[in-house]
């Protein structure tokens, strides 16, 4: 059985399960979920842990299942965590793991760490042997038009909220744009936050936080993720999109990847777009073009707004790019590969944003050969 993270507590609540399974690339919350079945466990009488961590193609899984199926010197009830950073347990691991499930106990409690799963994983052998035998704990990241809501519940747990208003949403825009793809930093800016201005009865009236005071002691510890960069600019995000990519440059990110991700959303809008003039509908085209969760959302929202022209002008854009970022010169475009890669966004953004939304963008519409 499958659950959410925010669904685990509940599920404790109810009683403890011999087996749990978390996978989910958010450290932060896949190690509080972790912690909350441990606790859980110790709760229940398992003084005694052992951990297993799979590393490399030579793991001892004959040493798991005898550790597993012998008796505890010390306690009667054990929690054993099985770890398999690469989520890929091999031909060995996975029949050592059925076999485990096979004779898993009443007395034991298993807890299975492991890392976000694609699709061919999650339909393995091995998982659906663990997900029946026990509760799969899904960790998923808090997306970034979520991250102030996330945040207000998280300063509420110490005490602290918001202005109310406009204000209010301003200070936690702020706070989510210092700390968006970073949940350990957000959550250590929470606590000083808290250790800076708790409430002077905790059991009083939450403390109201001002936005001064968020500014000045909330760092900039934001971390993009690159497949992410896309999905602001398919919202037609233009102030998060820019930022985005002035982080990406920062931390060292390959301008190479950047574009690669840039120019694979344009050629799919191409192919999709081209498929409904073929009279294809528009889920078959998306299935087709293999286009899933938001970004499938995001190009239904855009396509309406493109045609053939506007979508092969981008596509040749991307080309010109994809040489300036791999040395190449052309006399239409900047030869810095992230100001080439910047003009593409912005090319982009002026394209798939509702007219009304980047007025200024307006001209970045144009191939840069046209406004010279």
């Amino acid at each position: 059985m499958q659950i959410r993270a925010e669904q685990l507590a509940a599920a404790l609540a109810k009683g403890l399960r011999p087996l749990y399974v978390i996978h989910g690339d958010e450290p932060l919350l896949a190690q509080e979920a972790a912690d909350a079945v441990r606790a859980a466990a110790r709760a229940a009488g398992c003084s005694e842990r052992t951990v297993h961590t799979v590393a490399g193609g030579h793991f001892d899984w004959a040493g798991l299942l005898g550790d597993a199926g012998a008796l505890s010197l010390f306690a009667e009830r054990r929690l054993i965590e099985i770890r398999i950073p690469s989520g890929k347990p091999g031909k060995d691991g996975s029949e050592a793991l059925q076999r485990y499930v096979e004779q898993l106990g009443a007395d034991d409690v298993t807890l299975v760490m492991l890392p976000r799963l694609d699709r061919t994983q999650l339909g393995s052998a091995w998982f659906g042997a663990l997900d029946g035998a026990g509760l799969a704990v899904r960790v998923d990241p808090v997306e970034r038009r979520a991250l102030p809501v996330w945040i207000a519940q998280r300063l509420a747990q110490h005490g602290l909220r918001v202005e109310d208003g406009e204000a209010g949403q301003q200070a936690l825009a702020f706070f989510a744009d210092r700390v968006e793809g970073n949940l350990l930093a957000a959550h250590q800016e929470i606590t000083k936050l808290a250790l800076l201005h708790a409430p002077a009865d905790p059991r009083g009236a939450p403390a109201v936080l001002a936005r001064e005071q968020i500014e000045a002691a909330v760092l900039d510890v934001a971390r993009y993720d690159v497949f992410r960069l896309g999905e602001a600019v398919l919202a037609g995000d233009a102030a998060r999109a820019l930022r985005m990519l002035d982080g990406l440059q920062a931390e060292g990110e390959a301008a190479v990847l950047v574009h690669w991700t840039l120019a694979d959303d344009l050629r799919g809008l191409q192919r999709v777009h081209a498929a409904m003039q073929q009279g294809r509908p528009l889920p078959m085209a998306l299935r087709e073009a293999r286009v899933w969760g938001l970004k499938e959302k995001l190009f239904e929202r855009v396509l309406p707004r493109l045609d053939s022209a506007t979508l092969a002008t981008l596509v040749d854009a991307a080309h010109a790019c994809d040489g300036i970022v791999k040395g190449l010169r052309d006399p239409r475009w900047p030869d810095d590969p992230w100001a080439a890669l910047q003009q593409l966004v912005l090319m982009t953004l002026a394209a798939v944003a509702p007219k009304s939304g980047v007025p200024a963008l307006a001209a970045a519409a144009r191939p840069p050969a046209a406004r010279q």
